[in-house]
C-alpha cells in the first residue's frame, strides 16, 4: 500500500504533472515526472520539505473493474518501492495502458524503474 502522505489526490497536480511534466512510455505503462523549481527548493527547508506524491491513472480500457484494481493495487505496491528514488516535491504519475492487465508485478516493477532511468537520464542531457 501506498501511504496517505505519497498520494496525489487533486485533480489539478494530475494535470500539470501530465501537461508539463518529462514523459516515458514503456509497452504497458506511460510515465510522467514533473520536479520543482530549484528555486523552490531553496525556499522550503528540509524539516517542511513535501514529500512526492504519485498518481495513478487507470482507464476502463485497461479492464473490467476487477482488472483495473488489480493493476491499481500492483501500481501502488510497485511506486512504494520507487519512492526512495524520487526527490521532495518531485510529483510522478503513472497512466496503465491496456496491457497492463496481464502484466506481473515484476513486469510492472521493471517498466516502472526503465521510464524513471529514461527520464532522468533526459533531464540530466538538458541540464
Amino acid at each position: 500500500m501506498l501511504p496517505a502522505q505519497y498520494r496525489m489526490r487533486r485533480s489539478a497536480d494530475f494535470g500539470a504533472t501530465v501537461k508539463h511534466g518529462r514523459k516515458s512510455v514503456q509497452p504497458v505503462l506511460v510515465i510522467y515526472d514533473r520536479r520543482a523549481d530549484p528555486s523552490a527548493e531553496s525556499a522550503v527547508d528540509a524539516a517542511t520539505a513535501i514529500p512526492p506524491r504519485v498518481g495513478l491513472i487507470i482507464a476502463k480500457s485497461v479492464g473490467t473493474a476487477v482488472d483495473r484494481h488489480r493493476v491499481a493495487r500492483r501500481l501502488r505496491h510497485v511506486a512504494r518501492e520507487v519512492l526512495a528514488d524520487l526527490e521532495p516535491q518531485e510529483q510522478l504519475v503513472i497512466r496503465a495502458l491496456p496491457g497492463s492487465a496481464g502484466a506481473t508485478s515484476n513486469e510492472l516493477g521493471a517498466q516502472l524503474r526503465t521510464g524513471l532511468r529514461s527520464i532522468r537520464r533526459a533531464a540530466g542531457a538538458v541540464r
